[in-house]
């Protein structure tokens, strides 16, 4: 179904305009989506994004700046999300012993587990979402969603 007749536009949209709206709900919709898929686990997609950038450190510690870097949602509390999966024990925060100013943060053998647990469904859950594109379509998508990021 066209992204008029989803959102019920009455108003023929300007091409631009169409796209940047279609972009904006299809994302929405896969937000939805994998929060879903994540809920189960006590996770939101903010959390889930900083355990897997800290699984991605290979053992080595991050920082709060480093993580607010790549975090998808740069909107995010990033330490607020550390504090949350700390509680978890899915993460751990400690004092470096170079620095004693600096905060290093580190994912737990338990946050690897749950990872671990996580990534066939994630895998599968991206595939059912994904399902009416070929391989093909898909890497086309990605070559124009990264075009479009370019600057």
């Amino acid at each position: 179904m066209d992204i008029d007749t989803t959102i019920k536009s009455i108003h023929k949209m300007a091409l631009h305009t169409k796209t940047v709206v279609n972009l904006m709900y299809t994302s929405r919709i896969i937000e939805d989506s994998v929060a879903g898929t994540l809920k189960p686990y006590g996770l939101s997609l903010q959390q889930y994004n900083v355990m897997r950038i800290l699984r991605g450190q290979k053992g080595k510690p991050a920082n709060l700046s480093t993580i607010q870097e790549r975090m998808i949602d740069k909107s995010s509390n990033t330490t607020r999300l550390v504090d949350k999966l700390i509680k978890k024990e899915w993460v751990e925060r400690r004092i470096c012993e170079q620095n004693r100013r600096k905060v290093e943060i580190l994912i737990t053998p338990e946050g690897l587990e749950v990872l671990s647990e996580l990534d066939p469904v994630m895998e599968n859950h991206n595939k059912t979402i994904l399902k009416n594109l070929s391989e093909r379509d898909l890497e086309q998508l990605n070559l124009l969603l990264d075009t479009l990021r370019t600057k």
